[in-house]
C-alpha cells in the first residue's frame, strides 16, 4: 500500500455487536504447533497449515501474528475448532462465534486438543473453512466475513 505504515492496524468496528478487524499492511507471522514458522506467509501457504490441523495429532493450533503481536489463532480441526482474536493494545480476547448454535456440541462442551481443553458456548463452534476464510482475511487487511460474529472470549 502506497504510503502506509508498516505496522498493522487494528480498527476494531462496534456495529450490532459484531467486531470487524481490519488489518493493513502487515508483517506477519503463521505459526503452527509441530511446524516450522512461516515469516510473511502467503494465502497458500495459510490455507496448508490450517488444513492440517486436528484437534488429535501432532498439530491441533494454529495462530497468525503481526509485529504489533495482535494475532487470530484457532484449536481444534475439521468441523470442531474455536477461533480468537487478541488486540495487544487493549489486551482483550475476542472469541469467534456465529448464529448457529450446535446441536451435537450443547454450551460447555470442551474442545480438547494437545494444549489443554476449553470449554464452548455451542454457538462457538466454527469449521475449518471459516477459519481458514478469517485467516486469509487478516493476512490480505479485509473485513472478516459478516457470518463471523466476535465476542469477548471468557477468562481461563
Amino acid at each position: 500500500m502506497a504510503g502506509a505504515s508498516k505496522f498493522k492496524v487494528w480498527e476494531f468496528l462496534k456495529n450490532s455487536g459484531e467486531i470487524l478487524a481490519n488489518l493493513v499492511d502487515a508483517k506477519m507471522l503463521l505459526e503452527c504447533e509441530g511446524k516450522p514458522l512461516i515469516h510473511h506467509p502467503t494465502p497458500t501457504q495459510v490455507r496448508r497449515v490450517l488444513s492440517s490441523l486436528r484437534s488429535y495429532g501432532p498439530s491441533s493450533y494454529a495462530s497468525l501474528t503481526d509485529e504489533n503481536k495482535n494475532y487470530v489463532q484457532v484449536a481444534g480441526g475439521g468441523t470442531t475448532c474455536l477461533m480468537e482474536l487478541y488486540d495487544a493494545e487493549s489486551g482483550k480476547r475476542w472469541r469467534a462465534f456465529g448464529d448457529i448454535r450446535s446441536k451435537i456440541f450443547p454450551d460447555g462442551t470442551l474442545l480438547v486438543f494437545s494444549a489443554g481443553q476449553m470449554p464452548m458456548m455451542a454457538d462457538e463452534w466454527i469449521s475449518i473453512d471459516k477459519v481458514i476464510e478469517a485467516f486469509c482475511c487478516v493476512l490480505n487487511g479485509l473485513d472478516y466475513a459478516s457470518d463471523i460474529k466476535w465476542r469477548i472470549a471468557p477468562l481461563f
